[in-house]
C-alpha cells in the first residue's frame, strides 16, 4: 500500500498485503505498539515475531496473526491524529 492510499477497513490475516512485509518490519510495527499502546495502559511486553509461514510472519500476541498489529496500529495513529489537547467549552 503506497503513503497516499487509505484502507477501507481493517487488513485480513490473508490479505495479499500480509506477504509484503518483513520479518524486521513486523519488529519494528511491534516496537511501535507498544510505544503508542503504553499511553493508553496497553502493554504487551512478550509480543515478538514467531517465524514466516506461507511468506506471512508470524506473531507470538496472544492468538493473533500480523495483521492484528497493523490495525491496532492503525487504531492508534488515527487517535493521534484526532486527539484535541485543549478542553472543551461545555
Amino acid at each position: 500500500m503506497s503513503a497516499g492510499q487509505r484502507p477501507r477497513g481493517p487488513i485480513e490475516p490473508g490479505d495479499p498485503l500480509m506477504r509484503t512485509y518483513t520479518e524486521l518490519e513486523i519488529t519494528y510495527l511491534l516496537a511501535e505498539l507498544a510505544e503508542r499502546g503504553r499511553n493508553f495502559g496497553l502493554l504487551w511486553p512478550s509480543a515478538t515475531t514467531d517465524s514466516v509461514v506461507d511468506g506471512r510472519v508470524l506473531v507470538r500476541f496472544g492468538n493473533a496473526p500480523a495483521s492484528t498489529v497493523i490495525n491496532l496500529l492503525a487504531l492508534l495513529r488515527s487517535h493521534d491524529k484526532t486527539e484535541d489537547d485543549t478542553p472543551c467549552d461545555s
